[in-house]
């Protein structure tokens, strides 16, 4: 038996594929600004820094409007862990990925209205979202408006210390979105997780399972 749940509203949908699109722009210019030989650069570098200064400001907008969304909306719900049995569930699912998944087993926790995320993805998404997030925002407007970054940073030049830190976190979320993309092919089928997230219904073959999870609860306001 087959269920549906309607767990991505459009708002959160239109921020995700903005910001994913977005993302792939940035690593393209930020990879060709840093480290394309100039003589054949992926990107030439007045291209690659004008769209890269561009694509980062519309980023940086879409956060806001993700955090106004997830205020508003309540879906800040779901990234809050459910500490009773946390560990037990981290072990499975970790479990599945490292070992069931290629065994064809069965996800071990699927989501439900009440909690969309598994506990990996909770603890990775607050690290991501909450996290570095910020910091990529935060460093990125600094080096693009310079007189605003501190004068000194643990006793270096305030801008060097800010180009580190933007760096550092790109390079963290850049593997967070390979691994993000490869973790979506692990539905039913290759593509259905990329479905879920392009309609807002998730599909659930054994609703006796929802069920048992909570599945029946009310929404947290994420309509």
């Amino acid at each position: 038996m087959t269920q549906r749940l309607y767990l991505y509203p459009g708002w959160l949908r239109l921020w995700h594929w903005s910001n994913a699109f977005l993302f792939a722009v940035l690593i393209v210019t930020g990879l060709s600004m840093h480290y394309a030989d100039l003589d054949s650069p992926l990107v030439p570098f007045n291209v690659a820094i004008t769209v890269h200064n561009i694509a980062g400001f519309i980023l940086s907008a879409l956060y806001l409007f993700f955090i106004a969304g997830n205020l508003v909306k309540g879906n800040w719900r779901h990234y809050v862990p459910v500490f009773n049995g946390f560990m037990g569930r981290a072990i499975a699912q970790a479990r599945f990925y490292l070992f069931e998944i290629y065994r064809g087993g069965p996800h071990p926790i699927q989501p439900t209205m009440r909690q969309k995320f598994n506990p990996l993805q909770q603890i990775t998404y607050l690290g991501v979202m909450y996290f570095l997030m910020p910091i990529l925002v935060v460093t990125g407007l600094f080096l693009q408006f310079p007189t605003l970054a501190p004068d000194k940073i643990l006793g270096a030049g305030g801008i060097w210390p800010m180009a580190v830190a933007h760096s550092v976190g790109a390079f963290f979320l850049s593997i967070f979105m390979m691994a993000h993309i490869y973790l979506a092919t692990t539905g039913d089928t290759v593509t259905a997780l990329f479905k879920h997230m392009a309609t807002g219904w998730h599909e659930i073959h054994d609703a006796a399972e929802v069920e048992s999870q909570g599945a029946t609860d009310s929404p947290r306001g994420d309509s």
